[in-house]
């Protein structure tokens, strides 16, 4: 049995908290949810009631709290590097939620923490750990519309009204948030680019509002991606080979694929397998890593977060965007 843990009692916490609920409601009584801890006790004791959970605390009593297997981080990301370290340094195990960190650096530090501690740290990041992955994979390499040669991933909320998005203090913009899905799907998809060229539109405080970013591959191949937090978008992920294309619904939290050949003719389509949330996948392997002793997990191994950590540090670079601390 993994003991687990929420720290951050807001929108997230509460989508894993119904999770959990919902496995152990089908039989998987592997992990039990035994606390929520908050900044504000009383948020955190509302949110214990609505799901049963035995201990509603304070960050510091979670992180001295010796019950505790593991913690979900499920805060802004501009807060995760302190408190996954801190769980860490309290003999705890990590899974944490996207964008990971801030940057590459404090990526490569928890991981290193990590594996001297003997604990699992692993990105909820989570279209990684989900089946769709694989499903879209094999549906690529079946041949069926050809050899893939371009994507395109778009993926916009109209979320700027969100203080943590629009602040630079906060470590905010469409990238780290958003855009880090579109960039997730085109690595799964192509790996690892050779070129990338990025633009964006930044707000007042100079901080990026829409993203366009083109990866560009030595195999010929390319990928074209938007993330945007002022408007809505489709989600879509569209490849595009060359006897068809691919179309997934969501890049975020994929629920279909349709195949389609060059006479734009809908060939195939394949459903996205049941499932409770979405959100059970990344818990489960979390789990599954921490009882075979790993410090990561195989469908997002420490080299690939810090690798996207390198790759949105790079895009920033193109944008000159530092966050306040990082100077």
């Amino acid at each position: 049995m993994i003991r687990y843990a929420i720290l951050g009692a807001g929108a997230i916490g509460h989508v894993m908290a119904k999770t959990v609920t919902m496995m152990n409601q089908a039989g998987n009584n592997g992990v039990k949810l035994c606390a929520i801890a908050s900044r504000d006790v009383k948020r955190a004791k509302e949110f214990a009631s609505l799901y049963g959970i035995e201990k509603a605390c304070t960050y510091e009593d979670l992180y001295n709290d010796k019950d505790i297997d593991l913690v979900y981080i499920a805060t802004p990301h501009n807060f995760h590097f302190e408190q996954s370290k801190r769980c860490l340094e309290s003999g705890k195990h990590v899974l944490c939620e996207k964008a990971f960190t801030v940057n590459a650096k404090e990526a490569r530090e928890l991981c290193k923490i990590a594996r001297e501690r003997n604990l699992l740290i692993t990105e909820a990041i989570w279209p990684r750990y989900q089946p769709m992955r694989q499903i879209i994979n094999e549906t690529i390499s079946s041949g069926i519309a050809g050899q893939p040669m371009m994507l395109t991933a778009t993926l916009c909320y109209s979320i700027s009204h969100n203080q943590r998005l629009v602040k630079p203090e906060l470590a905010g913009g469409a990238l780290l948030d958003v855009g880090i899905y579109s960039l997730n799907f085109a690595n799964m998809i192509f790996g690892d680019p050779d070129e990338v060229d990025a633009v964006c539109v930044k707000n007042m405080a100079g901080v990026d509002m829409s993203d366009s970013i083109t990866l560009r591959y030595k195999s010929g191949q390319m990928a074209v991606l938007n993330a945007s937090s002022m408007c809505i978008s489709d989600r879509m992920g569209i490849i595009y080979c060359t006897k068809g294309h691919i179309r997934v619904e969501n890049i975020n939290n994929p629920q279909s694929i349709e195949v389609y050949n060059e006479r734009y003719e809908l060939i195939k389509k394949i459903p996205c397998p049941p499932q409770l949330t979405g959100y059970e996948y990344e818990l489960i392997k979390a789990c599954e890593a921490i009882e075979k002793g790993q410090t990561e997990c195989e469908d997002m191994p420490h080299e690939r977060t810090i690798y996207m950590m390198e790759l949105m540090d790079s895009i920033r670079a193109q944008y000159s965007l530092k966050y306040p601390f990082e100077k």
